[in-house]
């Protein structure tokens, strides 16, 4: 049998191991990318983003400390920025066209893809949880499931940007709603998931 998890293991300070405001600030460049982004307004997205990336994110530059998202986000903006001024509006139109869907796939990748080393929301939760607990089986756990759904959450949102593109008749839909939808479920989900699998764990131990 599988060896149950000490005490000691599962008793994470009470604070969120993932601070979904941090979370949350993080993702607000490309929130603000997504919203504002459309064929014609997609170069002024990409420069209020990059705006919101260096804001929100160059106090902790500042004290040395890095986040993967933050930083990801400046590098992506500051391309797109980029490129709206060096090249003409014809070879861009790809980029008119599909700047909600590649900029939803690229937090997608990165989510998922730190999964495979460093499990992105952890940057947060280190923040205010002590260090002897960044080990913890519990804290792995709970970053690792928080992380896999902020990435699969951007991951739907780039086919529903993409559906939003191949069926105009619904670009409401796609574009707007289920994307808010998801969002506030991914949030609700940040904040009630950590306290909920503590609990269980917690139960979970004999005597």
């Amino acid at each position: 049998m599988g060896q149950q998890p000490t005490r000691a293991a599962t008793n994470v300070p009470a604070k969120e191991p993932a601070n979904s405001r941090g979370v949350f600030l993080s993702f607000a460049p490309w929130i603000i990318f997504g919203v504002v982004a459309s064929p014609s307004t997609w170069e002024y997205a990409a420069l209020a983003a990059l705006i919101a990336a260096i804001v929100l994110s160059g106090q902790d530059i500042l004290r040395g400390r890095i986040y993967l998202l933050d930083m990801v986000g400046i590098v992506f903006f500051a391309v797109v920025s980029v490129l709206a001024l060096a090249l003409n509006r014809s070879e861009l139109i790809w980029l008119e066209t599909y700047a909600q869907v590649i900029s939803n796939a690229v937090v997608a990748a990165v989510a998922l893809g730190s999964l495979f080393a460093d499990p992105f929301t952890a940057q947060y939760a280190r923040q205010q949880t002590p260090r002897e607990y960044w080990d913890s089986p519990v804290f792995k756990h709970i970053n690792q499931v928080l992380t896999a759904a902020w990435g699969v959450v951007f991951a739907l949102m780039a086919v529903s940007t993409w559906l939003a593109i191949r069926i105009p008749s619904m670009d409401d839909w796609f574009n707007w709603v289920i994307p808010v939808a998801l969002l506030v479920a991914v949030i609700k989900f940040t904040n009630r998931y950590p306290d909920a699998y503590k609990e269980r764990s917690t139960a979970a131990q004999p005597g």
